[in-house]
């Protein structure tokens, strides 16, 4: 600039510079506070058109969604701080019905939109497509249907994906490749059909893909290979044939991978385990693979499971000492083996596998004789199934140094000789652990070894069609003739009369010898007769009282047994209708049965689940001798073969008619008039039934007994709402000789959330361990949270989320439901402010004070160290006493004054 000029420019245009110099910023933010107010407008307005579309809103949690507060103050709304704009919509698991607004689309500043655990149905709305700024899209567990909107592939940013356990049809969108960011795919429990699209493969990002239970179809495509980054592929349940892409075998990424119950078919790559080098969990049961085990799995060093059962490989066994790691190994149902005598030298070192818990090789063709190293297998060895092979020889007598063995199956092969005695030992030891013993279908020779009666927590014995003889014991589990087989070829001998077995040859001599002194016998009568003659009536008196006192003994040898056919037409032909339920062991039907009055439950073990027949064995043992009014009464059983020749095995219970504790606390129970939820009172008085329950069968059972798997769904209410624990399926003995902190058995892993940290370190299911289960149910019970829930990782659990919000956060921790039910206004003024629910000042002090008690004892039980936990004699006078003072302050139903 020309500084003559300039310094000839009038003092009116130096005005106007100035004026603009310092208005021109000004107008500038008015245009972005005008902007930003027009955005405001729309975020409001879009969550007030969700609103609308909520038809049902059981908590309450919409109540305060109106316009006489900001939005970004509402339930379930966070907005940014420098636009307040919202950032998140989570609104998961309050039970809302309706539909998903498509107004949603408005809510251009949307990264995270939760609405998991809910109950929206009709299609996900294709104007979800405009959030471009969304990562995290939940909508796991509701009812929604429709296909998946193409739409969805615009959300660039996206990086979880959460839609399992809906009823979406349709295909998955080729276009989905678009989403380059997505990290986590969870589509699994639709009913999604086609193949898998290629374009899948340039989901680079992509490090978990769940689709297991749909019914795609087809082959996985080859391109599902360049997802560099993927650690776990779940596609298991679907209805996919064919070969699997080569590319697979090359993700060297892949940790899990399940295949389970499809239609594959080919040969395993021989070198597929050196080129998956991370492979931890491999399970391909129920497929026609076909050809032999690569040899390449001596080198899966990471190996943890490897699943074939039900498959059509051949040939040998590799030798599988290099994997250290691995725990369950489970090749059954295959054709294995040549029938020499060189099928089993696997097992020689399969010793150095020092983790190993299930080993499965039922129908199978190995041949060859058992090794005397077999005693050498891993110490924490829980299972071993043998049965339906060609395996002869002898049975080692180090088989008995297998002192954590709870199932032994070795039917149905050529083996011979006698059953060894060193089994005894599994007593001699006090590790009493054996449960499950099948021998039969073989060719043993001999008498039974005297030690097997002595194996007090041998619950099954089938020694059928063997040539065994001699005299049947008569005490341990051969005093109970539901419980042992002897049929068949057998010379056998004695034992208890309802084995129907003939009298022993020795007897029958000795009683020959016995009659040429029958006259002096009659003689001695006759004398001691009339001294006996006044203590006839006590005898016969104490013999009445006896006889009574049996039959009214609570056990299960005395209920009379139910027939196949009667369960068969009480459930009309075990109809989905009559569905109430599925377990770990198998299903639960309703039914009437002639025999009892009203509607039964019975409970159909799932026997080709390994484990099944001890947990059947199991909660047989546990049920037989115990009777509370907040246990689940049994009232028969059946063993039995079906209508298929299959074994059949089924318990009958109580029917509960307001169904289990997990539907109320995390799903409500809808009646004609509307959604029920549990409140404070009942809650309490739950917990209380729970823990009278833990207490008599820790304290008041003769043999005491760790129930090792509380949890939401094995608790059920009646119909006053009385909780009755149930499922005993992993129920356990606790010996009463030695610490009760030791049992008979190893590694029982219980429920993941429920069980405690010491079970998966290979410590033993003990009193300590139950009162875990129940702190973390309690905790539970209070807060509406699932201890597996996804906030819970990295070593955040349900009991930190609790202890970090003592005291001063309570009412940000405890379940929702119980929060409508705390609060209310007192007085006109104060309809007219919004309460804090964030401010446990406004809980009733003595709600306050309840709920802080509770969360206490939930803590108490649930610690780390089993010697630092409470135990049930002094949680139940705590949760008594604190009942005692919640209902004398007058609270009822959970409502209190604010």
């Amino acid at each position: 600039m020309n500084p003559t000029r300039s310094a000839s420019m009038s003092p009116a245009c130096w005005s106007i510079f100035f004026w603009v110099l310092h208005f021109f910023p000004l107008l500038i933010w008015f245009q972005l506070n005008a902007a930003a107010a027009i955005g405001n407008q729309t975020d409001h307005l879009a969550l007030l058109k969700f609103k609308e579309s909520i038809s049902k809103d059981p908590y309450g949690i919409l109540a305060f969604w109106n316009s006489t507060s900001h939005f970004c103050t509402w339930n379930g709304i966070i907005c940014s701080r420098r636009h307040e704009r919202v950032t998140v919509l989570n609104l998961q698991r309050y039970g809302l019905h309706g539909f998903i607004s498509p107004h949603l689309g408005n809510l251009s500043f949307l990264r995270i939109l939760n609405l998991q655990d809910n109950s929206f149905n009709d299609e996900i709305p294709q104007e979800l497509g405009r959030l471009i700024r969304l990562q995290e899209l939940m909508l796991t567990n509701n009812t929604l249907a429709g296909n998946i909107p193409t739409n969805l592939t615009s959300c660039s940013q996206l990086k979880g994906l959460y839609l399992e356990r809906n009823n979406l049809t349709g295909k998955i969108p080729r276009e989905i490749d678009s989403l380059r960011k997505l990290e986590r795919l969870f589509l699994s429990t639709n009913m999604l059909t086609g193949q898998i699209p290629t374009s899948i493969g340039n989901l680079s990002s992509l490090s978990t893909l769940h689709a297991q239970e749909n019914s795609l179809e087809g082959s996985p495509p080859e391109e599902i290979g360049h997802m560099k980054n993927l650690t776990i592929l779940n596609i298991s349940v679907n209805k996919l044939s064919g070969k699997l892409p080569s590319s697979l075998y090359n993700m060297s990424s892949l940790t899990k991978i399940y295949l389970t119950s499809n239609q594959f078919r080919g040969s395993l790559p021989a070198n597929m385990f050196v080129t998956l080098p991370s492979l931890q969990q491999f399970a391909m049961a129920y497929n026609q693979m076909s050809g032999p085990i690569p040899t390449s799995v001596t080198n899966a060093s990471k190996l943890i499971l490897l699943d074939f059962v039900d498959n059509h490989l051949v040939g040998q066994v590799p030798s599988l000492g290099n994997l250290k790691d691995l725990q369950i190994l489970n090749l059954a149902e295959n054709s294995l083996g040549s029938n020499s005598n060189k099928d089993l030298e696997f097992l020689k070192l399969m010793t150095n596998c020092s983790k190993l818990r299930i080993l499965g090789l039922t129908l199978n063709s190995l041949g060859g004789s058992l090794p005397n190293s077999i005693g050498n297998l891993s110490t924490q060895l829980e299972s071993l199934y043998l049965g339906g092979n060609q395996i002869y020889g002898e049975i080692p007598a180090t088989i008995g140094n297998l002192v954590h063995l709870d199932l032994l199956a070795m039917e149905s092969n050529h083996l011979s000789g006698i059953i060894p005695t060193s089994f005894g030992k599994l007593h001699k030891i006090e590790l009493l652990s054996l449960q499950f013993l099948d021998l039969s279908q073989n060719n043993l020779s001999g008498s039974i070894p005297q030690a097997l009666q002595g194996i007090s927590t041998l619950e099954y014995l089938n020694i059928s069609f063997n040539m065994l003889d001699g005299e049947v014991p008569t005490k341990g589990v051969f005093a109970n003739a539901s419980a042992v087989a002897v049929i068949g070829k057998n010379k056998l001998c004695g034992g208890i009369s309802e084995l129907q077995l003939p009298p022993c040859p020795m007897k029958a001599t000795k009683k020959k010898k016995r009659q040429h002194h029958k006259l002096v016998v009659v003689i001695i009568c006759v004398v001691v007769f009339l001294l006996l003659l006044s203590s006839i009536l006590t005898i016969y008196c104490l013999r009445k009282r006896n006889r009574k006192s049996t039959s009214n003994s609570p056990t299960i040898d005395l209920l009379s047994k139910v027939s196949y056919q009667s369960l068969y037409q009480a459930t009309d032909g075990f109809s989905p209708s009559n569905l109430i339920g599925t377990g770990g062991f198998g299903s639960v039907y309703k039914g009437r049965l002639e025999s009892e009055e009203g509607v039964v439950a019975i409970k159909v073990l799932n026997l080709r689940r390994t484990g099944a027949d001890k947990s059947f064995i199991a909660e047989c043992n546990a049920l037989r001798n115990i009777r509370h009014r907040n246990l689940v009464k049994i009232l028969t059983c059946c063993s039995s073969i079906d209508y298929k020749g299959q074994t059949f095995k089924a318990l009958v219970f109580e029917y509960m008619t307001n169904g289990c504790l997990e539907n109320w606390l995390h799903h409500g129970i809808e009646t004609a008039e509307h959604q029920r939820t549990l409140d404070l009172r009942q809650r309490l008085t739950i917990v209380i039934d729970i823990a009278s329950a833990l207490h008599y069968l820790h304290i008041e059972c003769k043999q005491p007994i760790a129930h090792c798997d509380l949890k939401p769904s094995n608790i059920l209410l009646d119909d006053d709402l009385v909780a009755r624990v149930g499922d005993f399926g992993l129920a356990r003995l606790l010996s009463t000789i030695t610490s009760l902190s030791n049992t008979s058995t190893i590694g029982i892993k219980g429920t993941i959330g429920y069980a405690p940290p010491e079970y998966g370190m290979g410590s033993e299911v003990s009193r300590e361990g139950d009162m875990y289960s129940f702190g973390i149910l309690m905790s539970e019970i209070l807060t509406g949270r699932r201890p597996t829930e996804e906030m819970f990782k990295e070593g955040y659990n349900l009991h930190n989320h609790v202890r970090t919000a003592l005291p001063d956060n309570l009412s940000q921790i405890i379940d929702p439901a119980l929060l409508p039910r705390e609060f209310q206004q007192t007085t006109t003024a104060a309809t007219e402010a919004e309460i804090d629910l964030e401010n446990p000042t406004h809980l009733h002090p003595n709600v306050n004070k309840c709920l802080l008690s509770l969360c206490r004892i939930g803590l108490a039980c649930s610690v780390e160290s089993p010697n630092e936990r409470m135990n049930v004699v002094d949680v139940t006078k705590e949760l008594n006493l604190i009942k005692k003072a919640f209902l004398a302050d007058g609270i009822n139903g959970g409502r209190a004054r604010i």
